[in-house]
């Protein structure tokens, strides 16, 4: 089994799903998953997890990600992007410095009210399935934290930012808000996820680079080993003698282990056995000279 991460360009077209799918395919194993959905219309950087790496996609959906954004003035869709329904049209009146200080107002973070064509669960059931059926529900505005938006251009009536963003912020939503401060419509008209922690675009691979890397056998040189995401930990090495503790997740004791550094109270740090297979995240009791599990990363079925 292959575990590790695939730093994937999704191309448009595709969903999240069916890149996940075709992923099964061409490293032929099942135990796969994404790491923050795209919409089919967006390309960019989404990171696959493979293997044990897919206990990594809750704590990769919380990181920062980067994305570059191209909206148009002067119209708005059911779904805010272009692929829409046209609402609503009108005449552009605002000036390109109207625009600049709406989007830098938004630097730090707001309430943003999630847009009906989303994931997003309300009263037990996905927003855009309520708004395929032609329903509009009451949506609570939730805080997403902005960390920058640089200006690439303005061009009235096309705009382009470059935006560094939390978890949960919903980048349409976000064009339309910036527009509606200035008291005009906005459609967004390009969305490209250019960052998501290490894993940036330029580095990425297209599906067809994977398959290419498949029928020549390596498929391995794509794939990011698991531990990679933890390196700021310190390493510590198990006995072979308890070989089994750690296999099992137990707790481990100093006389269990080889460490080249003395660990403090609380501090986390990689596990590994003795022939350098990652294991887990242990955390250190001082008081116990103990390191008990915090997460582990253990498959079912080892040699």
């Amino acid at each position: 089994m292959i575990n590790g991460l695939i730093n994937v360009y999704k191309e448009k077209g595709y969903t999240s799903f069916d890149v996940v799918a075709i992923l099964r395919g061409i490293s032929g194993q099942r135990k796969i998953g994404h790491t923050g959905t795209l919409d089919p219309d967006a390309t960019g950087v989404l990171p696959i997890a493979l293997g044990n790496a897919t206990k990594l996609c809750d704590m990769l959906t919380d990181k920062s990600k980067e994305y570059v954004a191209t909206f148009m003035l002067g119209k708005r869709t059911d779904t805010l992007d272009i692929s829409g329904t046209v609402l609503e049209q009108k005449e552009v009146t605002c000036t390109p410095k109207d625009i600049e200080e709406s989007i830098k107002s938004f630097i730090g973070g707001y309430d943003q009210i999630p847009p009906m064509f989303s994931a997003k669960w309300v009263n037990g059931q996905r927003l855009y399935d309520l708004a395929r059926k032609g329903r509009e529900v009451e949506r609570q505005p939730v805080f997403v934290n902005i960390e920058n938006i640089e200006i690439v251009s303005i061009e009235l009536p096309i705009v382009k930012i470059r935006v560094l963003c939390g978890k949960g912020t919903y980048i349409r939503s976000l064009c339309e808000d910036i527009a509606k401060k200035c008291g005009e419509l906005a459609v967004m008209t390009e969305l490209e996820r250019t960052r998501v922690m290490c894993f940036d675009a330029e580095s990425a691979y297209k599906i067809s680079d994977l398959e290419k890397l498949r029928d020549e056998g390596r498929l391995l040189e794509a794939v990011t080993p698991t531990d990679s995401y933890f390196y700021e930990f310190s390493e510590v090495k198990v006995l072979e003698n308890y070989r089994k503790a750690i296999d099992n997740g137990n707790k481990l004791y100093k006389k269990m282990v080889k460490a080249d550094f003395k660990p403090e109270n609380g501090q986390i740090v990689r596990v590994y056995r003795d022939c350098g297979k990652f294991m887990g995240l242990y955390t250190y009791n001082s008081e116990e000279g103990s390191y008990s599990p915090y997460k582990m990363f253990i498959e079912p079925k080892e040699d």
